[in-house]
């Protein structure tokens, strides 16, 4: 069983749902990007999303652009990502880390050494967003043959003929993007996501998370109540863009993780 599997699992018998928490690997720079990495489990981060910086992040809001671009400038590579999962895994061999970004990077470094120096490191799950299952074979197939979970996204637009086919190999969670378009952009009412969720159930048995939008432990709370897992991305890059010091940087991503991981924790006490 994977480490997402045991943590799905484990959660499941809790009765609650997954905060997975998203921060680009390198922003603002090395040491602090680790320091927030590190201290994410303690601060409530139940599943760990580390974007790898890349020059051209079409999928990404302004708040991620900027957060990728900032990485880079301060000199993060792949290579480089790769190592803070293996610098974290040594005081934490339990809280899943996904990579999250484009196939770009990765097609450079060379699909081959990337899988086998990501399963060395400990990385537990890959979401690539432009990356589609017609191209299974290219990144897919070769990760999931290491045990590296392949995570789909899918979205609102997505019908049932395509749905069937983006899940159809797909691991460890189902990412849905509750809203259609980039990153971090407004959020959906649990109308919709209740709605969703019921017909990702009909396709899938994977746990189903549920992102882009979440901003607050009360819109964290709503959706914990219905999904299996609550994403959380550009609310903790934002905390990193405006903070005055690196300090405060990893002090106020933390401190919103801890209010999240509340709101999450206590959605379906009562």
């Amino acid at each position: 069983m994977s480490r997402l599997e045991q943590r799905f699992a484990q959660l499941k018998t809790e009765g609650r749902a997954a905060l997975v928490t998203f921060i680009t690997a390198g922003d603002p720079g090395y040491d602090t990007s680790l320091q927030v990495l590190k201290g994410l489990p303690a601060a409530g981060a139940d599943v760990i999303e580390l974007g790898m910086p890349f020059t051209d992040p079409m999928a990404d809001g302004v708040a991620i652009q900027l957060a990728t671009l900032r990485a880079l400038d301060a000199g993060q590579t792949l290579q480089k990502t790769l190592q803070m999962v293996s610098e974290f895994r040594v005081n934490d061999q339990t809280t899943p880390i996904v990579l999250m970004g484009y196939y770009n990077p990765i097609h450079r470094f060379g699909v081959e050494a990337f899988v086998a120096q990501a399963k060395e490191a400990g990385v537990d799950g890959l979401i690539i967003v432009d990356l589609p299952p017609e191209h299974d074979a290219e990144l897919a197939t070769p990760a999931q043959a290491s045990g590296i979970d392949f995570i789909r996204l899918t979205t609102p637009t997505t019908d049932d003929a395509r749905l069937s086919r983006v899940l159809e190999r797909s691991s460890g969670f189902v990412y849905y993007v509750s809203v259609a378009g980039v990153t971090g952009a407004g959020s959906a009412t649990t109308e919709h996501v209740t709605e969703a969720i019921a017909r990702l159930r009909r396709h899938t048995s994977l746990p189903i998370s549920v992102g882009f939008g979440i901003r607050t432990p009360e819109q964290a709370a709503a959706i914990a109540r219905l999904a299996d897992g609550v994403v959380v991305g550009s609310a903790f890059v934002d905390k990193i863009a405006t903070a005055e010091s690196p300090e405060k940087a990893i002090d106020g991503v933390l401190t919103l993780c801890a209010a999240l991981a509340e709101g999450v924790r206590n959605a379906r006490i009562g």
